[in-house]
């Protein structure tokens, strides 16, 4: 039985214009998506909030952020008409269903990015002798 892993396959058998995952890291891997979607978990939250919680980030690439979620269908934004208005964002059921593969790569980061950085440093190393 030939294995899924074989090196000798003829046609491509992975595309990046098919491949569903690529697509979804596409949407969340922007280091800004990922950090506005953990501003929500908690639930309702105005954009000054957001932006207090999330160090660095510029109203540009908030707004930014927070319009391509919209637009995918991760988050919901509701405006409430006063002066000045209220805008309110919140999670979909679609970015909740987010969170937990997101909480998973985040506790993988937490248990193993020390080996990833102590790899990058022995590979640097030792590329640096010759």
């Amino acid at each position: 039985m030939k294995s899924p892993f074989s090196a000798k396959t003829v046609q491509p058998d992975i595309s990046l214009s098919v491949c569903g995952y690529r697509k979804v890291l596409d949407i969340i891997s922007s280091k800004w998506t990922a950090l506005v979607i953990y501003a929500m978990e908690d639930g309702i939250i105005r954009y000054g909030e957001i932006r207090r919680r999330i160090e660095g980030i510029s109203k540009k690439m908030l707004t930014q952020t927070l319009r391509q979620l919209e637009r995918d269908g991760l988050v919901k934004r509701v405006i409430t008409p006063s002066v000045p208005p209220i805008v309110e964002y919140s999670l979909t059921r679609l970015g909740e269903s987010l969170l937990e593969p997101m909480r998973a790569l985040n506790k993988w980061t937490k248990e193993h990015y020390s080996l990833v950085e102590q790899a990058r440093a022995a590979y640097d190393q030792g590329n640096n002798e010759e």
